[in-house]
């Protein structure tokens, strides 16, 4: 069982990004707030998580959570700023979005930008570790996944209905062929290792 919180804040709310190392599509942050001594046993970090299990939990999710929002950053915005610092737009956009004002914001990985005054610790691995960073987590990657189901009827060539916008060997073979789109990452740079990308449909 992963463990409610990190602080003893009534508001603290858990932060995590989806799309991160996609070749295609948005970067998107949500960041959630838990009651205190909420306990799901089935709440993980989403890459462990069966499809149908994600949405499951993205249901109790909203209906239990105290506040959630969910923050997309595009393509263009990406290539105009970086990934890294568009992850952190996304994750900032995701708190200011929600309805309360965060007392602590507990992060998933190592680096954060400081959001106002709000205190804030990253936990390396927190998505398996907390259950807010779980939960948001889990609405990132539900929320990108649905749009880019979403988005593939515009381009079905690259079948983000399957990959995500993830660097898939046929993804990269879809983009020797047609060209990149206004929705693919220009400034990404491809390596032969991303081609080895492990993504969950």
């Amino acid at each position: 069982m992963l463990k409610n919180s990190f602080s003893k804040s009534e508001f603290e709310v858990g932060i995590d990004e989806a799309g991160r190392g996609c070749i295609a599509g948005p970067v998107t942050a949500s960041a959630v707030v838990l009651p205190k001594g909420f306990n799901n046993k089935y709440l993980n970090d989403s890459k462990k998580l069966s499809e149908k299990k994600r949405l499951e939990l993205k249901t109790i999710i909203e209906n239990e959570s105290v506040d959630y929002a969910v923050f997309f950053v595009d393509a263009k915005i990406i290539d105009k700023i970086n990934i890294l610092n568009a992850t952190f737009k996304a994750m900032h956009g995701a708190l200011n979005n929600l309805k309360i004002n965060p007392r602590f914001i507990l992060v998933d990985g190592n680096k954060f930008i400081q959001y106002k005054d709000v205190p804030h610790k990253c936990i390396i691995k927190g998505d398996g570790k907390y259950q807010n960073i779980a939960a948001a987590s889990i609405l990132a990657k539900t929320y990108r996944d649905i749009y880019m189901k979403k988005i593939h009827s515009k381009f079905p060539e690259f079948e983000w209905n399957k990959n995500k916008g993830y660097g898939t060997k046929f993804h990269m073979d879809m983009i020797n062929k047609h060209g990149k789109t206004k929705l693919h990452r220009k400034t990404f740079q491809l390596k032969k290792l991303q081609l080895k990308i492990e993504y969950n449909q």
